[in-house]
């Protein structure tokens, strides 16, 4: 309760006053109330907005449309629904959705039912979200029809493990029959249930969870990272400015919502009575299109996004109607795509951080002395990954053994580490990881990267091997397990092969057993049998493995390998 919060806070200025060591004095005359404290919380933006921007459009879906007004009240009818299906304070309500309106409309509601919202990666497959599903202790899990089956084979496997099921709501096509023939729950049934005069719950204390977004750490230890009322506030902001957007923008969902909460910008840009584009499948004309259809002026997305853009073909792309601003983030595009984005009319930042900083963590804020630099190194520089953003206090590079702060030389490579409000509470039943990863009174990010004497960050390479491929993290060691458990693999070692399209794909090197014989297309048909189709290798190369006189793996000697294999693409549908 406030009431105990305050008095708490009463009785601990009682304390302080009579402490003689403390030399500090209050203010005579000032006090903490209810007046001049309100714990910050996003659910605050939705409020607003749907007084000032009431019938300004809110979300488009196709032919479905939506004002703020309404957006609001179907919110306060799913938290009620929530609240009637046994949902209270603490629980985990999880959804499995591409950028379709329920997925904006429950980053509200579930909170507003004092839950948490975890959004799951609709790229993994059953057996991991079962893993996820288990370790969050879902109650509910919202899921689109496109992953129904998906979300059927993690509740059949919870089953026949004898875990605690959540409740399955089906989430439909807008304005499609249903076929559900097994009659799920609808979401359209639980906005129905929902009562529109319900008591929204507001955090108590906005240190309260949010939101739970999981990384892409092993199935055996899956990381669940837990956002906070106050963290998802800030960083809201934090992203509208970032994004240099103004009142009423239209911001195109081409980055997924499930990805750190749509790097906090579906909260961001509610706060500021913007509209959005909803993109279930992302293509180049869909891009183009929706972009002249609504006059789009924002949105943002891994540089598999922006390969898709440039190498549109011309039937695809069409005029833009004006400057599109365009923030992208995961593996540093190529000089040569940022130029070819803004020659397409696409204004361009670059923005780097972890699921463990509410995504967006620093930006590569531009300089008006860089606009007298040639094009080339103007895209060079925005590629950097920048500084701070005003959410993040501070960023700095340090040796990860001694915690010295590192020399802004541009040349001493150290590990990035940031603080600052916009940093995780921690990471769910995980005390021991959350202690490691806050040592020092820093978030290590794992990353290793130089600043330079302006006190832009750029990063060099990723200590702990991780391969970011269509904006995903993969990791190499839950790759390698698979690839040794092969009858026929001997070794293996997995490191990042640049891709025009994906960004980074996974190449595997391994050597196979004595006598034993494999095609890459086998190993590689092997893996997708075992992984999500986007954390299996696309090349294989078979050789000895280079090792040190210990016997680990030379993975540096590896990555020239398959730097100097040159870029693997190839074109399809994103699947974000």
């Amino acid at each position: 309760m406030i009431s105990t919060f305050l008095a708490r806070v009463c009785l601990n200025e009682i304390t302080f006053r009579r402490t003689k060591k403390n030399k500090r004095r209050k203010m005579e005359g000032t006090m903490k109330s209810t007046a001049n404290y309100v714990p910050l919380t996003p659910i605050s933006f939705l409020d607003r907005s749907a007084v000032v921007y009431a019938d300004r459009t809110s979300v488009v879906y196709g032919p479905v449309t939506y004002t703020w007004r309404q957006t609001r009240d179907r919110c306060v009818r799913v938290a009620s629904a929530l609240s009637q299906l046994g949902i209270s304070s603490g629980d985990v309500v999880s959804v499995l959705a591409p950028n379709v309106p329920a997925m904006v409309e429950l980053h509200f509601a579930v909170p507003m039912a004092g839950a948490l919202l975890c959004t799951l990666n609709i790229r993994h497959d059953s057996a991991l979200v079962s893993v996820l599903l288990k370790h969050s202790e879902t109650k509910v899990l919202f899921a689109d029809h496109q992953f129904l089956q998906i979300a059927q084979g993690a509740c059949e496997i919870l089953s026949k493990k004898g875990e605690k099921v959540p409740l399955l709501v089906l989430i439909q096509e807008p304005l499609v029959v249903s076929g559900n023939k097994k009659r799920l729950m609808e979401y359209e049934d639980v906005v129905s249930m929902g009562k529109s005069n319900f008591q929204v719950i507001r955090p108590k204390d906005e240190c309260d969870a949010i939101s739970l977004n999981y990384t892409s750490g092993t199935t055996s230890s899956p990381k669940g990272v837990v956002y906070s009322h106050r963290g998802a506030y800030l960083n809201s902001l934090a992203t509208v400015l970032l994004n240099e957007m103004h009142s009423s923008p239209t911001y195109l969902w081409t980055n997924p919502m499930f990805h750190c909460n749509g790097w906090c910008l579906i909260w961001g840009v509610t706060a500021i009575g913007g509209s959005n584009i909803c993109l279930r499948n992302v293509t180049a004309k869909g891009i183009f299109d929706n972009i002249c259809q609504h006059k789009v002026t924002h949105m943002g997305g891994a540089p598999t996004i922006l390969n898709m853009i440039v190498n549109a073909s011309d039937s695809e792309k069409k005029p833009l109607p004006g400057k599109v601003s365009f923030i992208t983030g995961a593996a540093p595009p190529p000089a040569h795509v940022i130029k070819k984005m803004e020659e397409l009319g696409f204004s361009m930042f670059h923005s780097y951080g972890l699921t463990e900083t509410y995504g967006p963590g620093t930006v590569c804020a531009w300089k008006p002395e860089w606009d007298l630099l040639p094009s080339e190194e103007q895209a060079k520089m925005k590629a950097r990954q920048g500084v701070n953003h005003i959410g993040i206090e501070e960023v700095a590079v340090k040796d990860p053994v001694t915690l010295r702060t590192l020399p802004a030389d541009g040349v001493s490579m150290g590990e990035v580490v940031f603080r600052g409000n916009t940093v995780m509470n921690g990471y769910l039943k995980n005390p021991e990881a959350t202690k490691e990863s806050f040592k020092g009174g820093w978030f290590w990010s794992g990353d290793l990267g130089v600043k330079h004497p302006d006190g832009y960050i750029e990063l060099k390479d990723r200590s702990k091997d991780i391969i970011i491929s269509g904006g995903e993290n993969i990791s190499s060691i839950e790759v390698e397990s698979v690839l040794f458990s092969h009858p026929c693999v001997l070794e293996a070692a997995v490191v990042a092969r640049p891709d025009e399209y994906w960004g980074e794909t996974a190449c595997a090197f391994v050597k196979l057993k004595d006598g034993s014989k494999a095609t890459a297309e086998e190993i590689i048909s092997y893996c997708r049998g075992k992984l999500p189709h986007y954390m299996a290798p696309r090349s294989i190369v078979f050789e000895d493995l280079p090792k040190t006189s210990t016997g680990k793996v030379q993975k540096f000697v590896l990555r020239t390998k398959a730097m100097a294999m040159g870029s693997l693409s190839k074109k399809g549908t994103s699947k974000l």
